[in-house]
């Protein structure tokens, strides 16, 4: 045995890959898992040995779209510090969207960021990036898609509404060529105007101008109606409303090819949770109301939604502290997002452990068009320790993003991430 070699005993093992979940014992030579059974007879002296009783060992957790400050605002973040945050979080895939400064959208832009995601912090989440579908991202005129494939991208979007149809319809069409992921955000900016929240009772009590569901469901029939005309799969993005779930939900029954997901924030807040006017909770798109919510909250469970997303955006003090109606949309949350979904979804018995693992883990990695990270006999550990008995409240100086805007600081968790194995290192691009 190597110095490496470690043994985790009678640990919870879940796995939504295999369907698994028991206790048994692990064990993990050179960052691969080398035999999981009920009990190991006999353990070699030098061995690291883990007490694993209450704890869960479960697959590496696989974010579709975040942001980071690098190259641009590196006041906001950086490579490095939103990696320390995925690893404390449980990440080991990132997957970067291309609104840096300048815009993902040229091959030697693209590769310089992913050159720099390889030589940060060790050990590290496996990084990769969205190429901008337009160029600077504007919505006018599509990038070149081809070398944004040959400089590696995994795949296309801007992170941002495209609001010209056909454009859009083309895009669908020739993007076909590279059978990569296409992912697209469906909002009309012209019905969102200068609402900040959703709108409806809780909007006009606390004086917040609303934004009309009908701003994301008419965009998201448009560009269903796209997907039908090309066939081109796509992958929706925020979904946030209890009728867009009923849309997503009527497109997989006529068997277009589409998946979707909503940010982790909209499963847990909504807009009865304004009244204090947190700018940390002024989001894109805005929290729905307590129905959107529990549309969404059902909708990830039964895989209607297919996965949860982080949407990691950083802004910096004193770009947040400011009025409610003036803060820039968007918070963190690659390092407290799993353990708050834990608390209140899984630790309250509405879902289960499997159920948190498939939308966060299982099937971001499949719209990804990835294989899931999976706790298998000759799989590299690519895994996450969580110990859901061990409570602590969240505190400023123990987050590692160089941003501080999240709605969780002073918040309580009723678990928490023990360790994060990557190894990321040995891995061939995904």
């Amino acid at each position: 045995m190597t110095e490496k070699s470690e043994i985790l005993q009678q640990v919870r093992v879940i796995d939504p890959v295999s369907g698994i979940d028991r206790v048994m014992d692990v064990s993990i030579v050179d960052d691969r898992i080398t035999a999981m059974v009920d009990r190991l007879e006999e353990i070699p002296s030098g061995v690291k040995v883990t007490d694993g009783r209450g704890l869960i060992l479960g697959p590496g957790l696989v974010d579709l779209y975040s942001r980071t400050g690098e190259p641009g605002f590196e006041e906001r973040e950086t490579l490095e510090s939103l990696q320390r945050s995925a690893v404390a979080g449980g990440y080991t895939r990132l997957t970067l969207l291309p609104e840096t400064v300048p815009p993902l959208d040229t091959p030697a832009g693209l590769a310089q960021v992913r050159h720099r995601a390889r030589t940060t912090v060790s050990p590290k989440p496996h990084c990769r990036f969205w190429g901008g579908l337009t160029c600077n991202l504007d919505g006018k005129q599509m990038a070149e898609l081809a070398d944004l494939v040959a400089a590696g991208a995994v795949g296309f979007t801007d992170g941002r509404p495209i609001d010209d149809g056909v454009l859009m319809r083309r895009v669908l069409e020739y993007a076909q060529i590279w059978d990569k992921p296409i992912a697209l955000y469906p909002k009309r900016s012209d019905l969102v105007g200068d609402g900040v929240a959703r709108e409806g009772v809780d909007s006009l009590r606390l004086g917040l101008p609303g934004i009309p569901v009908m701003a994301e469901t008419s965009a998201l029939a448009a560009l269903l109606e796209c997907v039908a005309e090309t066939n081109t799969p796509v992958h929706v993005m925020r979904v946030s409303t209890a009728r867009g779930v009923e849309a997503i939900r009527s497109a997989k029954e006529k068997l277009l090819p589409v998946t979707a997901s909503t940010p982790w924030t909209h499963l847990l807040w909504d807009t009865t949770d304004l009244e204090n006017y947190d700018p940390n909770l002024r989001l894109d798109p805005p929290l729905g109301t307590p129905l959107d919510r529990a549309a969404l909250v059902d909708g990830v469970k039964s895989g209607t939604i297919d996965a949860i997303a982080i949407d990691h955006t950083p802004y910096t003090y004193e770009e947040k502290t400011v009025a409610f109606s003036e803060a820039p949309a968007g918070v963190i949350g690659l390092q407290y997002s799993f353990a708050m979904l834990w608390h209140r979804l899984v630790a309250s018995g509405d879902w289960t452990p499997m159920d948190l693992w498939q939308a966060t883990s299982t099937r971001p990695a499949r719209c990804l068009q990835q294989p899931p990270p999976g706790v298998a006999v000759g799989e590299r550990a690519e895994l996450l320790l969580f110990d859901p008995q061990n409570p602590r409240t969240v505190e400023a100086s123990e987050i590692y993003s160089r941003s501080r805007n999240t709605p969780l600081l002073g918040v309580f968790l009723g678990g928490q991430i023990v360790r994060t194995w990557c190894s990321i290192d040995s891995l061939e691009p995904l």
